[in-house]
C-alpha cells in the first residue's frame, strides 16, 4: 500500500509538553507517525505561546516535515469591543485567521498533496474553504472539547453586569460557529463519549468516532521515591485550572491541614499569575513554570484536580494513572475517562470531601496503592496509543476509499 500522507494543522506549537493540549496534539502526531503515515505538521507559533526559532528547528525532526508561521494573537481590547458590538463570529476564530497563514497552508497542500488534513482546533475552521478549494483531501476535526460548553460554564459564574453579558454573547457565537463547523468536516474525532453525544444531539454530521487521548505506556515511568503529598500541574492561563487551584488552596487545604497537619501541596504551570506566586498558605508550594514536568511529578504520589468547568479529557489524569499515581478529582475532572470512584480514583466536590479523600489515602496506603494499580491497568486496556490510532486510521482508510471511488467516476 502506498504510504498515506496527513497534514496536521495546529493553532500553537505542541511544545513544551507541560499541559494537556500540547500532550494531546503530540500524542496524535506521534501516533500517525508510528502507524507509518507521512506526517507534515504545520503550526502557528503564536505570541501567547511563542517558541524561539532556534528551538523550533530541533523539534519534531522525526516527522516528514515540521513548519510554522509566527502569528500575533495577543488579545486587544479594542478588537474585543468591535467584535462584541459588530460581529457574529467569536473573537477566538477571528484572532487565528491570518492571510499569511492561509497562503502558507495553501502552498503546503499544493506541494505535499496530503490524503488527509486534520485540524487540531475548531477555531481553525475558517481555513476550510481554502483547503477544499485546492485539495480533495479528507478533512478531520480533532475535538479537544465542546468549546461552547466551557464558556457557558464560565458565564454562569457572573450573576450580572458587563462580564455576564459578554460571556453569554461569546458562548452563543461560539456555539453557532462550532455547530456550523462540525457539519463541514468529513470526520470528527471527539475526545470523549460525552462530547460525541453532545455533537450528535445538536447536529447531523458526516462521520464521527471517539478517539480518546492515547498513552504510549512504554514512555510513562513509575514514580520514584514518592512522597505522599499532593500536586497539580497545568497551564494557568486556562481559567478552569486557575480557578480550581485557587479554590482548593483557599477552601480545602485549611481543612486538610487540620486533619493531616503535615500534608503538603505543590503546584506548577505555565503562565503562573503573579499573585499565585505570593500566596502564603500553610503547606502550599508554588513552583511557577517547571522546566521538566516529569521530574516535578516523579516524587509526588497524589494528583489533585479541582476542576468544575471545561469539556474534553484531563490528559494529566490519564498520565498520572499510567504512572501509578492516586487521583482525587471532581466529576468534571474525571469526565470522559471510564473510571470508577473508589476503584480507580477518588471523587470529591466539596472541601470536606477533599479532606476525607486525602486523609483516607494517608491512613490507608496499601488500599490506596491498589487503587493506583487498578487505574494503571485501566489505561493499558482502554487508552493505549496503538489501539486508538488503529481505530482512527481504519476509519480514514474507508473514507479515502470512498473518495477515490467518487473521483474515478
Amino acid at each position: 500500500m502506498e504510504q498515506r500522507k496527513i497534514l496536521i494543522v495546529t493553532n500553537r506549537v505542541p511544545y513544551p509538553l507541560n499541559d494537556g493540549g500540547n500532550l494531546a496534539m503530540q500524542a496524535m502526531v506521534d501516533g500517525y507517525n508510528r502507524a507509518g503515515w507521512q506526517v507534515y505538521l504545520l503550526a502557528m507559533n503564536t505570541t501567547r505561546h511563542y517558541i524561539p526559532h532556534d528551538k523550533l528547528k530541533t523539534l519534531f525532526t522525526h516527522l516528514y516535515k515540521f513548519d510554522w508561521i509566527d502569528i500575533n494573537n495577543n488579545i486587544k481590547y479594542a478588537a474585543l469591543i468591535r467584535n462584541f458590538l459588530f460581529s457574529r463570529k467569536p473573537e477566538h476564530a477571528i484572532r487565528f485567521y491570518r492571510e499569511d497563514f492561509k497562503q502558507k497552508l495553501k502552498s503546503v497542500i499544493e506541494n505535499f498533496k496530503p490524503d488527509v488534513v486534520q485540524m487540531e482546533s475548531v477555531y481553525l475552521s475558517t481555513y476550510l474553504p481554502v483547503i477544499k478549494e485546492v485539495s480533495p483531501a479528507v478533512t478531520v476535526l480533532r475535538m479537544h472539547n465542546v468549546e461552547f460548553q466551557i464558556w457557558h460554564g464560565l458565564s454562569k459564574k457572573y450573576k450580572n453586569g458587563i462580564k455576564r453579558l459578554y460571556f453569554n454573547s461569546l458562548t452563543e457565537r461560539i456555539r453557532n460557529f462550532e455547530r456550523d463547523a462540525w457539519k463541514q468536516y468529513d470526520l470528527l474525532l471527539p475526545i470523549t463519549e460525552k462530547d460525541a453525544y453532545q455533537v450528535s444531539r445538536l447536529e447531523e454530521i458526516n462521520k464521527m468516532i471517539v478517539a480518546p487521548f492515547s498513552i504510549d505506556i512504554e514512555k510513562i515511568k513509575h514514580g520514584q521515591n514518592e512522597k505522599w503529598v499532593g500536586y497539580h500541574i497545568g497551564a494557568m492561563d486556562w481559567i478552569p485550572n486557575r480557578e480550581g487551584v485557587l479554590w482548593f488552596i483557599q477552601q480545602a487545604m485549611p481543612k486538610i491541614r487540620r486533619s493531616v497537619p503535615d500534608f503538603e501541596f505543590y503546584f506548577a504551570g505555565r503562565k503562573m499569575p503573579e499573585d499565585f506566586k505570593k500566596l502564603d498558605a500553610p503547606g502550599v508550594h508554588c513552583l511557577d513554570e517547571v522546566k521538566d514536568a516529569d521530574e516535578f511529578i516523579a516524587d509526588k504520589k497524589i494528583l489533585i484536580v479541582p476542576i468544575w468547568t471545561g469539556g474534553g479529557i484531563r490528559v494529566k489524569i490519564l498520565e498520572a494513572m499510567a504512572a501509578g499515581k492516586i487521583v482525587i478529582t471532581t466529576s468534571s475532572g474525571i469526565r470522559g475517562i471510564e473510571a470508577q470512584n473508589g476503584v480507580h480514583y477518588l471523587l470529591a466536590r466539596k472541601p470536606e470531601q477533599f479532606e476525607k479523600a486525602v486523609k483516607w489515602c494517608i491512613e490507608n496506603k496499601g488500599e490506596a496503592q491498589q487503587m493506583a494499580d487498578n487505574a494503571r491497568q485501566l489505561i493499558k486496556e482502554k487508552y493505549e496509543q496503538g489501539k486508538v490510532i488503529h481505530d482512527i486510521t481504519e476509519e480514514l482508510d474507508v473514507l479515502l476509499g470512498e473518495r477515490r471511488s467518487k473521483t474515478k467516476k
